[in-house]
């Protein structure tokens, strides 16, 4: 299985490429300096929508947890929900999600496109927070 956590503490990923700690499996968080950070040399913005994710067994990213509160929770996600679509870019694999909310611009609306565990699909507006 391979999961990747989107939240408050960066980017958490059972298995490549990451460090265990007594927290579990970590990677560094998803972080891209900001134009007015990086001509100023503030710290650089990590982009995040507080939710928890693994590979689905179809194409997409199973929600598997939300922090509370936060951006995904607030949209109206649930444990469970496969997320399938970042606005316009296809989620076939939770490593997808997580390059999709990188280059996402933090404060700014993106549709979500969400299988719901019911098997009914449904657009959901997530607005990015950034965590610094």
């Amino acid at each position: 299985l391979s999961g990747i956590g989107l939240g408050a503490m960066g980017a958490t990923v059972a298995g490549q490429r990451a460090v265990l700690d007594p927290r579990g499996w970590h990677t560094p968080p998803l972080t891209r300096p900001s134009p007015s950070a990086a001509a100023s040399g503030h710290a650089p913005v990590a982009v995040t929508l507080g939710v928890q994710v693994m590979d689905a067994r179809k194409p997409g990213a199973v929600v598997v947890g939300l922090h509370v509160p936060g951006p995904a929770q607030q949209a109206g996600l649930v444990r469970g929900d496969v997320l399938l679509n970042f606005g316009t870019t296809r989620i076939d694999t939770a490593a997808d999600l997580v390059r999709a909310v990188a280059r996402a611009r933090p404060g700014r609306e993106v549709k979500l496109t969400v299988r719901h565990r019911s098997g009914g699909y449904r657009q959901l507006t997530v607005v990015p927070a950034v965590v610094t």
